[in-house]
């Protein structure tokens, strides 16, 4: 049967109406994100979504982006859960009135975090990436995502000015003197012997050999066990293997800002 432009996506027993020609792996989150909420997306936030899938694939960074989930768009925090890859994260004490379509899921500095549910050791020594949007930053040093607190693992760490990390060592090192919120901050190492950060537009390289790759899962809002939460408020992570942050912050930005002006 031809069904002109548009196929159907079922959410439970609710017939949606979904664009045809969808990218299957955003239709397929699409669809999961729908299933989870109990009612279906705006246009515009199922639009922006394919773009985000569609762009990425474009630039060669979607295969490097092993865990990861949109921290907002969705109508509920359990649509907010839903993987865009990997594994499902564990839920650590969240509820709906934390999350905020437009600009995330929000910590509280205490017991608040999410299980990645992804194994530091998953990716190796030299290649790795991890990174958040976030809508309101840490200024203490809580971890946006953490290995473990200390010894050799990859962190992203709160600070009064830009961010502090370790990635794939024990050397914790500062990162640009940005304040700004609604950016994406993120590490990418893909060599022993430098790697690559990012603060919204502030970006550069650290000369810090790697020296392994910590036990446990990484989580986000927290380090592993879990503990140094924080309060930072995110709409986005990512953790996989080494990836262009550049391109990655222009796709994660235009996708955050399509969702704010698509959702009323």
């Amino acid at each position: 049967m031809t069904l002109g432009l548009f196929d159907l996506a079922f959410v439970g027993s609710l017939a949606v109406a979904a664009p045809s020609g969808y990218d299957t792996d955003a239709q397929a989150y699409i669809t999961a994100v729908e299933a989870a909420d109990g009612q279906a997306l705006e246009t515009g936030v199922r639009d922006a979504i394919n773009a985000f899938v569609v762009g990425c694939k474009a630039d060669g960074i979607w295969a490097a982006i092993k865990a990861s989930c949109i921290l907002s768009g969705a109508h509920t925090l359990s649509g907010a859960l839903v993987p865009l890859a990997g594994a499902a994260p564990t839920n650590l004490n969240f509820v709906s009135g934390d999350y905020d379509r437009k600009t995330g899921l929000v910590g509280n500095g205490t017991n608040k975090s999410l299980d990645s549910n992804r194994a530091c050791s998953s990716d190796s020594q030299d290649n790795a990436h991890a990174a958040v949007y976030a809508s309101s930053r840490d200024t203490g040093a809580g971890r946006y995502i953490g290995g473990v607190q200390a010894g050799n693992s990859l962190s992203i760490i709160g600070n009064t000015t830009g961010f502090r990390a370790r990635v794939q060592s024990s050397t914790i090192t500062t990162h640009g003197t940005n304040t700004s919120s609604a950016v994406l901050i993120g590490v990418s190492r893909s060599n022993s012997s430098t790697y690559s950060w990012i603060d919204g537009a502030q970006s550069g390289s650290a000369s810090i050999t790697s020296a392994g790759i910590s036990t446990g899962n990484y989580f986000v809002f927290a380090a592993n066990v879990p503990n140094s939460w924080t309060p930072a408020r995110l709409a986005f992570y990512s953790i996989g293997e080494s990836l262009d942050l550049a391109l990655l912050d222009a796709r994660v930005t235009t996708l955050i800002n399509a969702f704010a002006a698509a959702i009323p």
